[in-house]
């Protein structure tokens, strides 16, 4: 029992100390060598599997990590470790939103805030559609039929997103 919650508490330290992604994998390292839960290799292997596994690494990483060490119950509380630092802080989030809703500042900050999501949204994109439809400033005509066929089909067609999705591999295998 023990164990289970250090493996909780040490990844609630790694999800309240880390910003996500690759700034986990020296924090859960330290935490597996420093409790002698695995070697350096097995972490390695761990991230590994983590990074080829869909979904969050330290999500991954303490799922994998926790079976390692103490089988089903050690990946529960390690997830719960993880997750427990976003829990808390979009809850807080949350109240204060609820709370301040009203206030005049708060109200300023989302008038300021909206164009400048609707702005990263817009930049995202340009930057893929760049990326993705043209190579060295040359025309993909391939990647644009496709993307003009799947938009045809979700938005006029009412397709499913997954429906949309598999055509298109297929189609992008065939025309590009």
């Amino acid at each position: 029992m023990l164990t289970i919650l250090q493996l909780y508490w040490s990844f609630c330290k790694i999800g309240f100390t880390s910003f996500g992604g690759l700034s986990m994998i020296p924090l859960i390292s330290s935490e597996m060598l420093s409790h002698g839960w695995m070697s350096a290799s097995e972490v390695s292997d761990i991230v590994a599997l983590a990074e080829m596994t869909p979904g969050p690494l330290g999500l991954n990483c303490a799922t994998f990590a926790g079976i390692r060490v103490t089988g089903l119950l050690g990946a529960l509380a390690a997830n719960f470790g993880i997750l427990t630092p976003t829990f808390t802080i979009c809850a807080v989030a949350a109240l204060f939103f609820e709370r301040f809703k009203q206030s005049d500042i708060l109200k300023g900050i989302m008038i300021g805030v909206r164009p400048v999501c609707i702005g990263l949204i817009w930049a995202v994109i340009l930057n893929l559609g760049v990326s993705n439809y043209f190579a060295d400033w040359t025309p993909q005509w391939g990647s644009m039929l496709v993307a003009v066929v799947g938009a045809y089909l979700l938005i006029r067609r009412k397709w499913s997103v997954p429906a949309v999705i598999v055509l298109a591999a297929v189609l992008g295998i065939l025309v590009c």
